[in-house]
């Protein structure tokens, strides 16, 4: 692999036409072609706009700065991707990757470089292999697909691994530490769910409109422009995905006789995108379990408290009552020359009722009912 060339002030902005316009700040990106060369581009927005044809609206997408959801585009000449920190855009020979350097970027960046390859052609010939290789746009979106479902994957499992533990703890003691502990995680785990259900619906929305899928492929619509249709055949961008492991017949591929007939063909893409999407719901299933968790602890935390209150109110009730039968305007014979005997009954009956608060508690702690 070619090493990595840094390129500073790059100039292709200057080929369209900004004249006098103020020009936006420049922004580090790292593009990867499909020779498998690589370049360090110090570009402002209309350098990269002119670049890969697309409008300002959709580089705004991919602004740091603002706060914009998890999206994937199929444009006319590229893919523009926003996947959490992973904010790319794809064309049919390169990918331009914004902020290389930052540290959730980086491992991206890594298996770019090495996805991104061009395979030899002699270890093809050598294992007999006559299968074409995927697209270029297809390849890079797989490494973001995958990057993107593995970084979420593991705050998931940083979180369960924080998650599980402290509502145990919070079960067996109620204590303003244990709660504050709990409520700062539910926090972030809400936080989290919101993310990982942005990128499913985004995956799940492409799955669903064959039009969508139709439009990432880059490559094919490029062969398209620079092949008029003739039953010649021509060139086939529908291989299987070494990763997910599937497999398209030669007999299918051999009968899609022109471009333009299978155009409408998606099952690459739609195979490629429905084993993230499996693999990101399958996070979201976690993050639900984990919520059910969180509202049982609550709801056992809850049960506790009203068994506490209810024993107290039960215990309370009793006290008054006898409080209050004694304290009536009634005579009583043996009241006549013994006041004393009412202060007896008052603090006799208050300690039978403080002995049963403390025997229900007891009792239910024996049986499991409240937390130690």
């Amino acid at each position: 692999m070619a090493a990595a060339v840094v390129v500073a002030g790059e100039a292709m902005a200057a080929a369209a036409g900004t004249g006098g316009k103020k020009r936006g700040a420049s922004r580090s990106w790292i593009l990867f072609d499909a020779a498998g060369e690589e370049r360090v581009l110090d570009a402002d927005k209309y350098a990269i706009m002119h670049r890969v044809d697309i409008n300002a609206r959709d580089l705004r997408i991919l602004d740091p700065l603002l706060s914009y959801p998890s999206t994937i585009l199929g444009r006319e000449r590229a893919i523009v991707l926003n996947l959490e920190h992973i904010k790319a855009i794809i064309t049919a020979e390169e990918v331009l990757l914004r902020d290389p350097l930052d540290d959730n970027v980086i491992p991206v960046v890594e298996e770019l470089r090495r996805r991104l390859a061009p395979s030899s052609a002699t270890q093809h010939d050598a294992e007999g292999a006559e299968e074409d290789e995927s697209p270029f746009e297809f390849r890079a979106l797989e490494v973001t697909l995958e990057a993107i479902c593995s970084f979420l994957g593991a705050r998931t499992t940083e979180l369960e691994s924080a998650a599980y533990p402290a509502l145990d703890e919070l079960t067996s003691k109620i204590s303003s530490r244990n709660l504050d502990r709990v409520r700062k995680l539910k926090s972030g785990m809400t936080r989290l769910n919101a993310r990982v259900q942005k990128v499913r619906d985004e995956l799940e929305q492409l799955l669903d409109d064959d039009d969508d899928m139709a439009d990432l492929y880059l490559s094919r619509k490029l062969a398209g422009a620079a092949s008029p249709v003739s039953g010649s055949g021509g060139p086939n961008w529908f291989p299987a995905s070494p990763t997910i492991g599937s497999k398209i017949s030669r007999a299918s591929r051999a009968s899609a006789p022109t471009i333009h007939g299978n155009e409408n063909d998606v099952e690459e893409l739609e195979m490629l995108l429905e084993a993230y999407f499996m693999q990101i719901d399958g996070t979201l299933n976690k993050l639900t379990t984990l919520r059910e968790y969180i509202d049982d602890t609550e709801d056992y935390i809850n049960i506790q408290l009203e068994l506490f209150l209810s024993s107290g109110t039960v215990c309370l009730s009793l006290y008054s009552l006898v409080a209050g039968i004694f304290g009536m305007n009634i005579p009583y014979t043996w009241n006549d020359n013994h006041g004393y005997v009412f202060k007896w009954v008052v603090l006799v009956s208050g300690l039978f009722c403080a002995f049963m608060f403390v025997s229900i508690v007891a009792y239910a702690r024996h049986k499991g009912l409240v937390g130690s």
